[in-house]
């Protein structure tokens, strides 16, 4: 068996076991770039200022990964009393646009700005009087969500074949910093501020992929060959709960993301032998209440990986620390483990790790 080679070793060689992983581990990378890009890109920001002074309602949305990665900036907002909303981008279309009126601030996240609910949503928008503004963030700009948009971003990612790694840890970075605008911070402070939180999420993340293929087997040995996999989080944590559910999903693992709470309500009865469980206790008003689901979990029999700044699991789990991070960021931290056991999962599946087979890149059908 080749021995394992660490994340400096391995990009010494210029090279990756497959993409995917070389995805997982250039998110670092990503992370500084997006936060460094607001600097150049300073009259959007200041246009998001202006628009978010006087909006009466923020709505975030987004489809699949950009949805998730918009969980902890609408948690920040409304926790500060402006009134936010997340709504997944086919809901929005459909059902929910009469709510986009002149006075909202409607942030868009796409990866590709292709996806086929976001063009359609923006050409009906185009067509509405009295529109929301419109803010874009986007992997480039040549694309039809960021050339209809009123003010854009550009997280600078470039190049992904995979599940979202690099672009979902992008995105949040520049999410923080919408965040901190509308909820008043000035040009400046809110670029240093996100550029610092990316930087400590960035050296968290090189952390834990120190030896990515070792700790990619130690995590699919003790949560793998199971027939139920949930991951659970609350608050700002669902991005990270949510993202790592279809990491998992687009790696060929049936998995399911719940928050907390709701699992006790019903999916807890799947609580079992049967079982492995990612509980993300990264939130400091509900770290108690997560590690309390945590250890039942563990009693009724369950592998259980418990995710928490210092490593406090209950006994039985297998505990993970991301070190204490801007919460904005923190699921950019916590979600590392999940994406490496996806990929040893979808290896040791017979997969290509991160190869759609009927899935794609870009979602162009709805």
């Amino acid at each position: 068996m080749a021995p394992h080679r660490t994340l400096r070793q391995v990009k010494s060689l210029g090279n990756f076991p497959d993409p995917f992983l070389g995805e997982i581990a250039r998110q670092p990378e990503a992370l500084r770039r997006a936060a460094t890009a607001l600097l150049e890109q300073r009259l959007a920001l200041e246009g998001i200022r202006e628009a978010g002074i006087t909006a009466r309602t923020v709505v975030f949305t987004g489809m699949g990964s950009s949805y998730d990665a918009c969980y902890p900036a609408v948690n920040d907002l409304a926790g500060r009393g402006v009134p936010s909303l997340l709504v997944d981008t086919a809901e929005l279309l459909h059902f929910r646009r009469p709510i986009l009126g002149p006075e909202t601030l409607l942030i868009i996240l796409s990866q590709s700005g292709e996806s086929a609910e976001i063009v359609k949503l923006v050409g009906e928008l185009s067509k509405q009087r009295g529109r929301p503004t419109v803010v874009s963030i986007t992997n480039g700009l040549e694309n039809d969500l960021a050339k209809r948009a009123d003010i854009r971003l550009d997280t600078r990612v470039g190049k992904e074949t995979g599940p979202s790694t690099m672009t979902f840890a992008a995105a949040m970075a520049q999410l923080s910093g919408i965040a901190r605008l509308v909820a008043g911070d000035g040009v400046d402070t809110a670029i240093d501020r996100t550029r610092t939180a990316a930087e400590g999420a960035a050296q968290a993340v090189e952390r834990l992929l120190d030896d990515p293929e070792a700790s990619a087997a130690e995590l699919a040995e003790f949560l793998g060959g199971k027939g139920v996999t949930v991951v659970l989080g609350r608050g700002p944590a669902r991005a990270a709960a949510e993202m790592g559910a279809l990491t998992l999903k687009e790696c060929g693992v049936m998995a399911e993301s719940f928050e907390s709470g709701a699992f006790r309500h019903g999916p807890m009865e799947l609580a079992g032998p049967q079982m492995a469980a990612v509980v993300l206790a990264t939130e400091p008003e509900t770290r108690r209440l997560d590690l309390g689901l945590a250890a039942d979990l563990v009693e009724a029999g369950a592998a259980v990986l418990v995710i928490t700044p210092d490593g406090e699991s209950p006994k039985g789990a297998h505990a993970v620390a991301t070190g204490y991070q801007d919460r904005a960021l923190m699921s950019t931290v916590a979600i590392v483990p999940v994406q490496l056991l996806a990929w040893k999962l979808a290896a040791a599946g017979g997969r290509a790790p991160g190869v759609y087979t009927r899935a794609s890149k870009v979602t162009t059908r709805e």
